[in-house]
């Protein structure tokens, strides 16, 4: 029997909820594919682009996410005022002409700055899709349709480093910013010709200075949105700083060569069906009862495995090693959805500066966060490890403070 919060909403004309919900997952997905899909080439990218130092191909992830983060400060006020299409097309557009580019690239500094204004592009389809769920889902429901958005979206880092390799195995780097291209295309072709505009004419707001500043004033001033944020802020720190070091784990720590795509995509399938669960979940137990009980989850995983990494052999055995990050990231998975929906829950009628606002701090924060955590490593996975732990325990610190102290309580409901 079809859950009666998932139905179909209006105001998707011939889009059925499934391929709404594949749509939306493919335009976030574009995000995770720019990450993805390079990691196993970044040693050849260094390479061939004269990077002497390790911990400088890490650039490469970092460029990109600062673009993300940066421009979502612009394209969620545009999407209020013009209607979620047209910025989402634009920025598709961007996003094609800057895979070309690098593809072309000469230098390395060029390669970032191009990266930089790819992520700038790929900001409109983060924050525009989150706007776009928000304005046909509320509650409850939303949380279930993010979580099936992630659970499609986690498809991606399962297949991209693997299909990646084979790319680097039939040629280069660079044919993997061309497969970029061609993916993006048709996926903003299937956007352009399904999706009807989503944006209510009634939150319609115009485009001025005061306005924008109205809105992010409603955003940063709302106790339980700005907390949320936070602490997810943190929590996505911890991923972003595995994703800058993943390579040099994996490849260097653990020799995995041809494997590390396989290492990869088994840990994303963790995130997959955690988010598949939550979405099975969610409108039982509510948003908070998960998420909290996760984030204690993650926390207690964590410091096991920092003790281990600490006290036990070394390198810590792979199995091991596997095992504990799995562990982590499936609890990352009921965190994620649940804080953003959390967050956006309180903020419908600015859906589009709410997602904007918020995106830049999480994506912003957390690949700093990232970065710091990268750049610490020393050749052990100690770094990373207690990278995690400690983000953990700060994100726990803001949630209390956005529930003043008191977790697992549904607040009404639907949430």
């Amino acid at each position: 029997m079809t859950n009666p919060s998932l139905a179909t909403p209006q105001g998707l004309g011939r889009m059925g909820r499934a391929e709404f919900i594949a749509l939306m997952a493919m335009l976030m997905a574009l995000n995770a594919l720019a990450i993805d899909i390079m990691l196993p080439g970044l040693q050849e990218i260094g390479a061939s682009l004269g990077v002497e130092n390790e911990n400088h191909r890490q650039y490469v992830v970092s460029s990109y996410v600062f673009g993300l983060g940066a421009a979502q400060l612009l394209f969620g006020p545009l999407s209020d005022r013009f209607g979620r299409r047209r910025p989402m097309i634009f920025g598709i557009i961007l996003y094609i002409i800057c895979c070309v580019a690098i593809a072309l690239v000469p230098s390395f500094g060029l390669m970032l700055v191009l990266r930089f204004i790819q992520g700038a592009g790929a900001a409109a389809t983060r924050v525009i899709t989150v706007s776009i769920v928000r304005d046909v889902f509320g509650g409850r429901a939303m949380a279930e349709v993010m979580s099936l958005i992630m659970m499609v979206f986690m498809v991606v880092p399962v297949i991209a480093p693997g299909t990646g390799q084979i790319i680097m195995f039939l040629g280069n780097w660079h044919l993997i910013f061309v497969f970029m291209a061609v993916v993006s295309l048709a996926i903003g072709i299937w956007m352009y010709k399904r999706l009807p505009e989503t944006l209510n004419p009634e939150d319609v707001r115009p485009f001025t200075p005061s306005s924008i500043l109205d809105a992010f004033r409603i955003v940063l001033t709302n106790r339980i949105a700005l907390c949320y944020t936070i602490s997810s802020t943190f929590i996505f720190g911890a991923l972003f700083g595995f994703i800058n070091s993943a390579q040099q784990v994996y490849m260097g720590i653990y020799h995995l060569g041809a494997w590390f795509p396989v290492a990869f995509a088994a840990v994303a399938v963790f995130m997959s069906a955690s988010s598949f669960l939550n979405a099975r979940f969610v409108g039982r137990f509510g948003m908070r009862r998960l998420s909290h009980g996760s984030l204690f989850g993650f926390i207690a995983v964590t410091f096991i495995w920092m003790l281990v990494q600490v006290f036990g052999p070394q390198p810590m055995p792979f199995l091991l090693f596997l095992t504990f990050f799995a562990l982590a990231m499936f609890q990352f998975g009921w965190i994620g959805s649940n804080f953003n929906s959390l967050a956006m829950e309180p903020l419908g009628h600015v859906a589009g500066t709410a997602s904007a606002v918020l995106g830049f701090m999480s994506t912003v924060g957390g690949s700093i966060i990232g970065v710091i955590i990268g750049q610490a490593f020393d050749g052990t996975a100690l770094p990373m490890v207690a990278g995690f732990f400690t983000v953990s325990i700060i994100g726990l610190v803001f949630v209390l403070i956005g529930e003043k102290g008191k977790v697992f309580q549904p607040h009404n409901p639907r949430v």
